[in-house]
């Protein structure tokens, strides 16, 4: 009973969306999609995504959305990051700066966590992005401020190092952790 409430409902905003002229959508990819969205250029795997903010119930829905997105990403720094920072914007956010907002949502974890903390030069399309620019400020100011430098990666290398990473020395065992 509830697929077929759910279809239903589904029916209906599609005919509604359709009718309505004023409605902005846009095509985002899936949430889960295994490519970025940088990677590729096929768009046949996409759905769309309506940004109504006319009504208010309407608004609540897609910031619910949206939060739910930045804070459940299974990564765990990100969920943090994100979700913070899009708890404490999202209700100040226009049309255009959700929009923003959900092209940074649609980016793969590694790869943003990555662009994020300065380990890697994000693309030219992530880097303009003017929620990605803030979401970054925030992180680097709290590495800077929290972290000592020398626990940081530098620049262009990964962080996570070996867990023997230090005894690389003549009397280091040379497997395991003996």
């Amino acid at each position: 009973m509830a697929t077929l409430r759910r279809a239903l409902l589904n029916a209906h905003r599609i005919l509604n969306s359709s009718t309505v002229p004023s409605r902005t959508t846009i095509v985002i990819r899936p949430q889960y999609g295994w490519v970025s969205r940088f990677a590729s250029t096929n768009i046949s795997n996409t759905q769309p995504l309506d940004i109504d903010l006319s009504s208010e119930e309407s608004k609540r829905r897609l910031f619910n959305r949206l939060l739910y997105r930045s804070k459940q990403r299974g990564f765990l720094e990100l969920d943090l990051v994100l979700g913070k920072w899009v708890e404490e914007h999202i209700y100040s956010m226009d049309e255009n700066g959700i929009k923003a907002l959900v092209h940074v949502l649609d980016l793969e974890n590694p790869d943003l966590w990555k662009w994020l903390t300065g380990q890697e030069q994000p693309p030219e399309a992530v880097s303009i992005n003017p929620v990605f620019s803030a979401v970054q400020e925030k992180v680097l100011k709290n590495l800077n401020s929290h972290s000592a430098p020398e626990t940081r990666a530098t620049p262009g290398q990964p962080w996570v190092r070996g867990w023997d990473h230090i005894k690389k020395g003549r009397d280091s065992p040379i497997t395991g952790n003996q």
